[in-house]
């Protein structure tokens, strides 16, 4: 590295890093106030449904009714969506840790796959069309 480009970096300034926080935290809030919800919501009412997975549906029913404003979590869900590939790690890790498992089961699971995955592509593509019929 020669002398210019140790020169061309530029140390951020507390004020840019305080603003960056003073935007990104709330919207961390936001996002972990819907997921504590869907938790609270799963654990009182024994669903089989993930608590993350209530959060989600009422965080997406608060920005469609307004409650919410895309604004106010736009930068840091797209932040997670970018960095989505980092999530499945953990249970890429479990998977392996239960291969035995996999291979006493491998027809079930695919058979499963296969059939989940037709359904998803199905409700996907009727909210698409219904969504469309809206607008």
């Amino acid at each position: 590295m020669d002398k210019n480009e140790r020169n061309s970096y530029k140390k951020p300034k507390m004020s840019d890093i305080s603003t960056k926080m003073k935007s990104t935290l709330p919207q961390i809030g936001i996002l972990l106030l819907f997921w504590l919800i869907g938790e609270i919501i799963n654990y009182l009412t024994n669903s089989t449904i993930p608590g993350s997975i209530i959060g989600m549906v009422l965080l997406t029913i608060s920005l469609e009714i307004k409650l919410i404003k895309l604004h106010q979590v736009e930068k840091t869900a797209d932040f997670l969506i970018r960095n989505m590939a980092f999530f499945f790690i953990p249970p890429g890790v479990g998977l392996m840790v239960h291969l035995e498992l996999i291979a006493d089961n491998w027809l079930a699971i695919l058979v499963a796959t296969i059939l989940s995955t037709i359904l998803v592509l199905g409700v996907t593509a009727l909210t698409s069309q219904i969504g469309r019929k809206k607008e």
